[in-house]
């Protein structure tokens, strides 16, 4: 019978029944209701358990947890290798043979030129009176360029982690430094009363200008990173003073080191101390701590401790911040900011506390002929500088052209500014 009220269908038992015939009743048997047309008689026969919901949620939540910190590990892994493969990732190569041709006349001129600049007398403190001139108090004339026992006086190492300082790393630079028997620029270079340094960098401006023999006859020779000497000598020279690197860019044949070079590490990361001791150590690098780096490191450094250094971290602060004036380092999930400057830049500025003449040779990103070579040892071409994205290639080429043009320094291979 159906009900005007409801617009449900009544349902009315033939025989009345009792409790004891109703409790016996199949579970799944509709019975009526007022709220519901029809009820199943499970709903009335279970009682309701309170605590049952609550267990079921806690028993659900781990799997819940766990199923979260999977995807975030795999989205972070998934990243990570995005990344690795952007910075090795290059568009296109181009030809050394075909691109590699410098006009001859421009040769002879580059050669005169660096001769010039080593055939006058050299001038005692000039870059750094040169560079405090130019920057005022944004340049200090009395940084140490290399970490030691004694404390650094500066509120930068202890402010910033690296590579701009050593925040948290305190523990780790003593243990580095109990290992290394030297901290200072060795004797027989501080004993001459005039210093002349080189930076050569690796620009593929270098190649076919044959500067070797002139660039030999700098009192300190800074090479950056893996660039080589084996098979380039007749342009970037044999000599090397300084090896200045960090973990990913040291090369990886001994025969890029020579007994009496000075390897001077930049520390960016945690790892890269856990690598540098290792290289002092003469010890095996774990292959969990590799995992940390972005490509292949060294595993060998055949030099002495005593050839060890470690460099200053304020130096890159300084460059960075007060130079360059970069914006000082801001918390990031993912990568880093475009306030940090390349090893080459770092080095020119490493120069001028060492040295009384700076030069420089194989400086220089034409980014409006991207078919030219990046560097004078490979065959990458201009293009990929578009990829990288920690430094501001704009701002540092302005710097170099600044110290060159007010006679800071000499650009030996015309790559920031042509003198010859």
């Amino acid at each position: 019978m159906r009900t005007k009220a409801s617009g449900c269908t009544e349902r009315r038992p033939l025989q009345p029944q009792t409790e004891a015939a109703e409790a016996a009743a199949p579970a799944g048997r509709a019975m009526p209701s007022e709220s519901n047309c029809v009820k199943l008689r499970s709903d009335r026969a279970r009682p309701s358990l309170p605590w049952y919901p609550r267990a079921q949620s806690k028993m659900r939540r781990p799997s819940l947890l766990l199923k979260d910190i999977l995807k975030c590990i795999l989205l972070v892994f998934g990243v990570w290798i995005l990344y690795i493969l952007k910075l090795n990732y290059t568009t296109e190569e181009c030809d050394m043979k075909k691109m590699h041709y410098v006009d001859p006349d421009r040769i002879k001129r580059a050669q005169k030129y660096a001769q010039q600049v080593l055939q006058k007398e050299c001038r005692p403190h000039f870059a750094k009176s040169s560079m405090a001139q130019l920057f005022g108090p944004r340049y200090s004339t009395d940084l140490p360029p290399f970490v030691t026992k004694a404390p650094l006086g500066s509120k930068a190492e202890s402010k910033y982690d690296p590579p701009f300082g050593f925040r948290k790393f305190s523990s780790k630079v003593q243990a580095l430094l109990e290992l290394l028997p030297e901290h200072d620029f060795p004797e027989h270079l501080t004993a001459k009363s005039c210093r002349r340094c080189v930076v050569i960098g690796s620009g593929g401006i270098l190649h076919g200008l044959e500067l070797g023999p002139a660039l030999n006859q700098f009192d300190v020779v800074i090479r950056l990173n893996s660039a080589p000497v084996e098979g380039y000598s007749e342009h970037v020279g044999n000599k090397t003073t300084i090896r200045m690197t960090y973990p990913e860019g040291a090369p990886l044949s001994d025969l890029e080191y020579y007994s009496n070079d000075l390897f001077v590490a930049v520390l960016f990361k945690s790892v890269d101390f856990n690598w540098l001791q290792a290289m002092v150590k003469n010890e095996t690098l774990p292959f969990w701590v590799r995992l940390f780096f972005w490509k292949q490191v060294a595993e060998k450094i055949p030099l002495q401790p005593k050839h060890f250094r470690i460099l200053n971290p304020v130096i890159i602060k300084e460059t960075a911040f007060d130079i360059l004036q970069y914006s000082e380092p801001q918390s990031r999930f993912w990568g880093r900011d475009k306030n940090v400057p390349t090893i080459g830049v770092i080095a020119v500025v490493l120069a001028t506390h060492l040295c009384d003449e700076v030069s420089l040779a194989g400086f220089g990103y034409d980014l409006n002929q991207p078919r030219t070579p990046l560097h004078y040892f490979d065959n990458l071409c201009m293009a990929a500088m578009n990829f990288q994205t920690m430094h501001n290639v704009t701002t540092e080429t302005r710097f170099l052209l600044k110290l060159v043009r007010e006679g800071v320094v000499r650009d030996l291979s015309g790559g920031i500014h042509c003198e010859f």
